[in-house]
C-alpha cells in the first residue's frame, strides 16, 4: 500500500452512485410494496452496502483500513430504474471514494440477486463517483509569487563540522509548494544574529523560517530571540507542529517551535533535526500559505 503516514487527518467525503435497471413496471411495484419473495429489497441491499463500506480494504488490495464514521444509502425510483446514492464520511488521512463506489456496487449487486427470480432482464449500470471532498484536492493553497528566507541556526554547522540537512529539507518542501527561495544562510546560535537576520529579511520575504535552536539546551535561543519581535503569535500553527510530531515520536513535546507575524511576513522557528524539520513542514504546509490571503483581508 502507499505510505500515508506523512498525511494529516481531514474530513473526507465521497458520494458514489449505481443504477439498477428493471425490465418491467411490475418489478418496481413489487419492490415498493415489498412483494419480492426474498424480502425487503431496499433494506436488505442497504445493509449489504453498509457492510461493504466497512470491508472495502478486505476486498481491494491497495485500500487502507480506515474508520467509516458515516454511511448513507439513498434510493430514487425513476421509471424502470432505481438510482442508488451512497455517501461516506471519515476523519482520516486518505479519501473514501473507493469505499463509496464499492458500497454502491454491492447495493446494486444485492438488488440484482434479490430481483433476478422475478425479472430476468435486470441490469446494473452507471457505477461511478459523483464527487469527493477533503484532503489535498480541496485545499490547494499555492505559494506562487511568495518568497522565503531559510536560516539555519547551528554552532556546529556554521563552524563547518556538520552538513546542513534540515534547511535543505525545508527548502524542498517550500519548492514543492511553489515558494521561491531568496535566501539560504547558516548562522551560529547567537541571539543578536537571529534578531538581525529576522529584521533584514522580513521586508523582502513573506516567509522567514529558522531551523535549529528550539530545544532546551543553554545554546538554544531561537525562540527567545524571535518572541520580542513578533507582533502576534499563531498558536494554532505551533500546536499543529507539536501534535504532528508527538504522534510520531515522544520527544516532540520538548520542542519550542514558534510561529508568528511581523508585518505581512510569517516567521517560523522549527527544530534543527532533519526529521523534525521535515515533519514540521508536513504539519503546516501548504495550509499555512492560506494565511497570506487572510493577511490581505480575505475571509476564511
Amino acid at each position: 500500500m502507499v505510505d500515508i503516514t506523512h498525511k494529516k487527518n481531514t474530513l473526507r467525503t465521497a458520494v458514489a452512485q449505481a443504477t439498477v435497471k428493471t425490465s418491467s413496471i411490475k418489478t418496481i411495484e413489487a419492490i415498493l410494496t415489498k412483494q419480492i419473495p426474498k424480502g425487503d429489497v431496499f433494506e436488505m441491499a442497504k445493509t449489504a452496502g453498509l457492510f461493504a463500506a466497512k470491508r472495502t480494504s478486505d476486498m481491494i488490495p491497495d485500500c487502507h483500513p480506515l474508520p467509516i464514521e458515516f454511511t448513507s444509502v439513498e434510493y430514487q425510483v425513476e421509471n424502470l430504474s432505481i438510482h442508488i446514492k451512497v455517501t461516506i464520511k471519515t476523519l482520516y488521512k486518505t479519501g473514501v471514494e473507493v469505499e463509496a463506489m464499492h458500497a454502491a456496487s454491492v447495493v446494486a449487486i444485492t438488488m440484482y440477486d434479490m430481483l433476478k427470480p422475478v425479472d430476468k432482464g435486470i441490469e446494473i449500470e452507471n457505477i461511478k463517483l459523483l464527487h469527493k471532498k477533503g484532503g489535498k484536492s480541496s485545499y490547494k493553497d499555492s505559494g506562487k509569487g511568495l518568497t522565503a528566507a531559510v536560516i539555519v541556526c547551528s554552532d556546529s554547522i556554521s563552524a563547518g563540522q556538520k552538513e546542513d540537512r534540515a534547511g535543505k529539507a525545508i527548502i524542498k518542501k517550500l519548492e514543492d509548494c511553489e515558494v521561491s527561495i531568496s535566501e539560504y544562510i547558516v548562522i551560529p546560535d547567537e541571539f543578536d544574529q537571529i534578531q538581525e537576520k529576522t529584521k533584514q529579511f522580513i521586508g523582502s520575504n513573506q516567509l522567514v523560517i529558522f531551523t535549529g535552536g528550539t530545544g532546551l539546551s543553554p545554546r538554544d535561543v531561537t525562540p527567545q530571540a524571535l518572541e520580542p519581535l513578533l507582533e502576534q503569535r499563531i498558536p494554532g500553527v505551533e500546536e499543529a507542529i507539536r501534535n504532528y510530531g508527538q504522534n510520531r515520536m515522544p520527544y516532540a513535546m520538548l520542542s519550542r517551535s514558534i510561529a508568528g507575524v511581523i508585518g505581512n511576513s510569517i516567521i517560523l522557528a522549527l527544530p534543527g533535526s532533519t526529521k523534525g524539520a521535515e515533519e514540521s513542514m508536513e504539519a503546516v504546509f501548504p495550509a499555512l500559505l492560506h494565511a497570506f490571503k487572510i493577511l490581505k483581508g480575505a475571509q476564511h
